[in-house]
């Protein structure tokens, strides 16, 4: 990918890297692959690797505009996201993830569309590299074609961390990714930005394949995660005095349905759909006791 560089970069792509070996070749072939008439480039986010990542990465600074930045005095993907961003040369930020691929055109449609919006998102698609039984969990996802919308104060839309575009500038004034929240954090960034007055804007034309946990022990612990900081993210912005103990209601009724459907369990993919509502179900009522609000 041969650029000007007398041109000033108007997208810096941000990649997060803990131990990515296995995968990241993957998506820097992908990234290899993309075509702008603008120039951009690649910083990848090492946060504190021991496996054979960084070997990997340096391989491709022939074939991109790459920086390798250490990120390895804290650990969590937002912090390597946030030392990214602060040592990128963009007008622009692309956040993607290690482990998932950006589809062709995904850098020309994310940074058009950030020429043009200050903050956007792009689509997803789970079928390109998970199993069946994986892509049943994911099947009904938003943000197949649209943004994700939570169902509780302050009711707005969100997006993956790794779908994510935002002018650098704005990313500045709202101090980045909350390195405090541990799972979520791309949420409670959507919610912060909104919140300051700036749209979200989904990008049908940018295409990102998201690689998820390869097991069905990984997914019911990463959904017990998500589900417990969902808990925490309705506590930081519910209404003051929102006491809403309805949800507990809702949330007995869920649980008697979720075993009252155990025959599921017989098929490979109605078993990893089990697993994955059990997880969630189970960092729900975590989130519920550890916050001291009703589980959302």
């Amino acid at each position: 990918m041969l650029q000007n560089q007398s041109e000033p970069i108007e997208l810096s792509v941000i990649l997060p890297c803990f131990n990515g070996a296995a995968t990241i070749r993957h998506q820097l072939d992908a990234l290899t692959e993309q075509r702008w008439d603008k120039r951009w480039e690649v910083i990848v986010a090492d946060n504190g690797s021991t496996d054979a990542s960084r070997m990997v990465i340096e391989s491709y600074k022939d074939q991109l505009d790459l920086r390798v930045v250490d990120a390895a005095d804290r650990k969590g993907a937002s912090h390597a996201r946030n030392v990214g961003a602060s040592t990128a040369r963009g007008a622009a930020l692309a956040f993607c993830d290690a482990d998932d691929e950006v589809a062709s055109g995904w850098v020309a449609a994310m940074g058009e569309a950030l020429l043009k919006h200050e903050f956007v998102a792009c689509r997803v698609d789970f079928n390109k590299l998970n199993e069946l039984s994986v892509r049943t969990i994911f099947r009904n996802h938003a943000q197949h074609q649209g943004l994700c919308k939570v169902w509780f104060p302050p009711y707005l839309s969100h997006a993956g961390a790794g779908t994510l575009g935002v002018r650098k500038s704005l990313h500045d004034s709202i101090g980045g990714f909350d390195e405090t929240v541990l799972m979520q954090e791309d949420t409670d960034y959507c919610f912060r930005i909104q919140r300051a007055g700036v749209d979200l804007h989904f990008v049908a034309e940018a295409l990102l394949h998201v690689r998820c946990r390869s097991s069905l022990t990984k997914l019911a612990r990463q959904a017990f995660s998500w589900s417990e900081c969902t808990v925490l993210l309705y506590k930081r912005y519910r209404p003051s005095g929102n006491r809403e103990l309805w949800r507990w209601r809702s949330f007995i009724r869920q649980c008697k349905n979720l075993f009252l459907s155990l025959p599921q369990i017989h098929s490979k993919e109605g078993r990893a759909l089990w697993i994955w509502n059990f997880g969630w179900q189970l960092g729900r009522l975590s989130g519920s006791i550890k916050h001291r609000v009703p589980p959302v």
